[in-house]
């Protein structure tokens, strides 16, 4: 692999980062350009194994409005995120739900929850 470079998302500051393998056989990362611990932390799960929050909508019946905003309790595997996406696309809940329940348990055998994030 050859150095990548990335802006860190994880505060308001976007440090320019470069992630590069360890030249010595180890196995391993060196990060630069990140100006918190954090950063170099982001740097190096981006290149390994990136994950994402996911955030949209689905159906809902008997509600005010026609869909209810959900997202996930934890990072999705970024490979992972259209499938989410399209199990999504055909879930429809009726209300009541509050903000906080379990929408889809453990989807895509993840571990994560989809959850409700507005009482409707």
């Amino acid at each position: 692999m050859q150095a990548k470079d990335i802006v860190c998302i994880v505060c308001p500051l976007g440090c320019k980062l470069k992630v590069k393998p360890i030249d010595d056989g180890a196995i391993g990362f060196t990060v630069e350009g990140n100006k918190c611990a954090r950063g170099a932390e982001y740097g190096i799960k981006e290149v390994t194994n990136p994950t994402r929050v996911i955030t949209s909508t689905v159906r809902i019946k008997n509600a005010h409005l026609n869909r209810i905003p959900v997202k996930t309790n934890g990072a999705v595997p970024k490979n992972l995120i259209g499938k989410c996406m399209e199990r999504l696309n055909f879930i429809e809940v009726e209300s009541p739900v509050k903000a906080g329940d379990i929408i889809i348990k453990d989807i895509l055998g993840t571990g994560i929850d989809i959850v409700a994030s507005r009482s409707m």
